[in-house]
């Protein structure tokens, strides 16, 4: 009986993994046609208010352990998302949603080469490899136009800048929860992010888009990449990878990149050459090379 009970919750927390991979994907549907309607910062600034105000009150009793390391840590952490999702939300206004689902899942591969710098450890053989896998695929994806002149999407490079700041964020955040609660760590960031675009929004946007926001499409999609796209997605995340192994979970939340392809695809109608397909397999193997064979060595 415990054998089946055992098999049945990893199961479950399986299809949890892979329903969070699909709502992230599915997001990257949703910026690009929300996109139409309303700046990207005040996108970010909007969709960050709507969890942190949810995360708040269901976390509100880890407020009581507050202190100016929260504080400062949460602030740092808070920048780096936001500074992640400001160049992801405009990039994916110069590419296709496809493309930017792929291209910010590259910080996978990024980290253990930004870390390299920061704490003297050279990264094994198989990073390497991804990081050539990698920049394959993005060289498939991002250069080449139709006039047969190689050219780069702007886009695609704002995307590209994008990974860059997931990496140091998960290089932070895996320094800061060595000694510090995670969930109080994650409320506080996106409190922060929330400011942050709240702040910058009217510099680079103008005023508060209150038409935008009035609009029932619009007011739909915030409502999907707060609560479904933060808060239940990353709790399907926590959860799942307590009962999964590493290196399967690894698996499963990497295919937030496919997910987003498909939808783009069937949603946005977005064409899908052999070109683009190759490019998406070299990254798609980069990723399993950074994140799947570390865990089934043992090592970082």
């Amino acid at each position: 009986m415990r054998y089946n009970v055992e098999n049945h919750r990893t199961f479950a927390a399986s299809a949890g993994l892979i329903l969070a991979a699909a709502i992230w994907g599915f997001a990257f549907v949703i910026v690009k046609d929300s996109l139409d309607y309303i700046g990207a910062v005040w996108m970010v600034a909007l969709r960050f208010t709507v969890a942190a105000v949810l995360l708040s009150a269901v976390f509100a009793p880890r407020f009581r352990m507050m202190s100016l390391s929260y504080l400062a840590h949460g602030a740092v952490l808070g920048l780096l998302i936001f500074l992640a999702y400001f160049f992801q939300t405009i990039g994916c206004a110069y590419t296709t949603a496809g493309k930017n689902a792929f291209l910010t899942t590259t910080y996978v591969v990024l980290v253990p080469l930004i870390s390299w710098p920061l704490y003297r450890r050279r990264p094994a053989w198989f990073v390497f490899l991804a990081a050539v896998l990698c920049l394959a695929g993005i060289g498939l994806l991002s250069l080449g136009g139709g006039d047969g002149i190689l050219k780069v999407n702007k886009g695609d490079v704002l995307t590209l800048i994008c990974g860059i700041f997931y990496g140091i964020h998960i290089i932070c955040i895996s320094h800061y929860t060595r000694n510090e609660d995670p969930v109080l760590l994650t409320v506080l960031q996106f409190c922060f992010t929330a400011l942050a675009g709240w702040i910058v929004a009217p510099f680079m946007e103008g005023g508060f888009p209150a038409e935008a926001v009035s609009n029932v499409r619009v007011l739909l999609s915030l409502l999907y990449l707060g609560i479904f796209s933060t808060m239940i997605a990353y709790l399907l995340q926590n959860v799942g990878l307590k009962y999964v192994p590493s290196a399967l979970g690894s698996l499963f939340m990497s295919l937030e990149s496919v997910f987003g392809v498909l939808f783009s695809t069937l949603f946005l109608h977005e064409p899908l050459t052999l070109r683009m397909a190759a490019g998406f397999a070299m990254i798609f193997a980069a990723i399993m090379l950074a994140e799947v064979v570390p865990n089934l060595r043992g090592t970082e």
